[in-house]
């Protein structure tokens, strides 16, 4: 099974930590008893899952690189046609 990264893991809610959690815990399980075949499908629903927080994360960057805009141009670094 494959982790999501801790950055994504701290932007999931709480039902979506659970829910990553319970299927992490089954596809351990799942790889423990070699049934590979059915692990793809788990960690299918985890990829799935994941991918609200994978957005979030992305929209914290591209705030923070706003804000970095912001402070080059009201600081004069950078200027507002740059």
């Amino acid at each position: 099974m494959r982790h999501c990264s801790v950055q994504v893991r701290g932007l999931l809610t709480r039902d979506e930590l659970d829910r990553y959690n319970g299927l992490m815990e089954v596809g351990g399980f799942l790889e423990e008893q070699k049934r590979y075949d059915l692990v793809h499908h788990v960690q299918q629903e985890i990829d799935i899952l994941i991918l609200p927080a994978i957005e979030r994360l992305k929209e914290k960057g591209r705030e923070r690189d706003r804000e970095n805009l912001r402070y080059m141009i009201d600081n004069g670094l950078l200027d507002e046609e740059d």
